[in-house]
């Protein structure tokens, strides 16, 4: 499982440090602590990504969007992985973007994508590519 510091969350979140740590503080989602630094579990932040996506609107207060690019990449992590015996269906959210893809089982296995890891899907044409960060 994957653990993030509040650095690591708050860009996968698209918000400043600070309003990670104030969201922390007051509770949004769990901490621990590892030495100085707080951590965030993978599955807790996938968890509260979508909470946030949920409650609409943009996380920074501004009325673009910052998740795209010439490449239509976005970062993000994973909220939801259903495996068949072939296939599989993984979804991302990517600051208020949810995403899914459909991809082989294998690959899926091969990139480790599970709730809470972090991944960019990268969108083409009629293409979603996803990848390890």
């Amino acid at each position: 499982m994957e653990s993030y510091t509040i650095g690591q969350a708050a860009r996968l979140l698209g918000v400043s440090v600070d309003t990670a740590r104030r969201w922390a503080d007051a509770e949004r989602f769990p901490t621990r602590r590892e030495g100085a630094r707080r951590m965030v579990d993978g599955p807790d932040l996938a968890a509260f990504c979508v909470e946030v996506a949920q409650e609409g609107g943009d996380p920074h207060g501004h009325d673009e969007t910052p998740y795209t690019s010439a490449r239509n990449a976005f970062p993000g992590i994973v909220t939801g992985v259903k495996l068949g015996t072939v296939d599989a269906q993984v979804e991302i959210q990517a600051g208020p973007h949810r995403i899914v893809s459909l991809l082989t089982r294998e690959a899926v296995e091969e990139l480790g994508l599970e709730v809470g890891a972090r991944a960019t899907a990268r969108v083409k044409s009629t293409s979603v590519f996803i990848d390890r960060a």
